[in-house]
Parts: C-alpha cells; sequence; structure tokens
C-alpha cells in the first residue's frame, strides 16, 4: 500500500489556492491541476508499505500555518508556506520516530508546498492570497491510482 503523512487543508486554505488556479488557468496555463479535494501538505511520504498501523503519528501540538509565495520544481508548480518553526519541529519528531520504526520515508529535506499544477509551463506573476489555518492533527493517507487519496487514520490529540 503507498502511503504517505500528511496535513490535510482546511476549505479556506483549499478556496485561496482555487483562486491560484483560476489565476492561472486565465493566463493561459495547462497542465494537470490538482483537484481541491486532493490538496495537501506532504510531511513524511513512505511508499509503498505493507503495515498502516505500525506508522508512527506523533500528537500535534496546535500551530498555524500560513500560505506564502509560489515557485515550482521543474514542472510542478506550487503554493509555498510561511515560515513556521512548529512545523518544522513537528517534522522532525515526525521523521524521528518513523526512523525508530523502521519505517522507510523519503528523506529529502522537507521543503513545505501544496502542489497545484503538474507538467505546465509559463507560469509568472501569480498573486497568492493570504489564508491560514490551525494545525490540530496530522492524517496517515493511502495513494490509490488516479491519485485518490484516503485517509486511514489521524493523530491522537496533544495532551
Amino acid at each position: 500500500m503507498r502511503l504517505f503523512i500528511a496535513i490535510a487543508l482546511s476549505e479556506e486554505m483549499r478556496r485561496a489556492l482555487g483562486d491560484v488556479q483560476r489565476q492561472m488557468k486565465a493566463r493561459g496555463v495547462a497542465g494537470n491541476y490538482t483537484p481541491a479535494e486532493n490538496m495537501h501538505l506532504t510531511l513524511a511520504f513512505i511508499g509503498e508499505y505493507p503495515d498502516p498501523d505500525a506508522v508512527p503519528l506523533p500528537p500535534v501540538v496546535p500551530f498555524e500555518i500560513q500560505l506564502d509565495g509560489f515557485g515550482c520544481f521543474g514542472e510542478l508548480w506550487w503554493a509555498g508556506l510561511a515560515q513556521c518553526p512548529p512545523l518544522q519541529r513537528y517534522v522532525q519528531a515526525l521523521r524521528h520516530a518513523l526512523s525508530e520504526e523502521g519505517i522507510p520515508f523519503d528523506r529529502k529535506r522537507f521543503s513545505p508546498h501544496i502542489t497545484l499544477l503538474r507538467r505546465g509551463a509559463g507560469v509568472s506573476a501569480i498573486r497568492v492570497p493570504k489564508a491560514g489555518m490551525t494545525v490540530e492533527h496530522v492524517s496517515l493517507m493511502r495513494s490509490d491510482r488516479g491519485m485518490i487519496y484516503t485517509e486511514l487514520r489521524q493523530s491522537a490529540p496533544f495532551g
């Protein structure tokens, strides 16, 4: 089963990101746009792993995240987040917990972003609206063919 750990986005965040996508479409940018229901912030990509119950999800001390910035990795266009030390600390703790349990994950440097478009080109001068949310839990997600994401479970509340 293909797994990843992510923050599900609030409705406010998804609306703001939909606005960014509308700006891109209005400029004639073609590609594979991420549907609103699939938008999330990946914290750790595990990939193929047979036992989702073994995947640790440390509790989250609630913190705020805010949209900030726009960019690309090759043909993948994304919206970024403002600097957030609590998010960075949580990702460190999560990755440590995964390592301690022997759960394999992609160890690339964490660069918080939300994918908006795949295989797109020619994007410039996009304004990312101000939007934010309180993160109170993270989710273990399963990814199935056709980019269908299913939440398997959430982290326990802190405290």
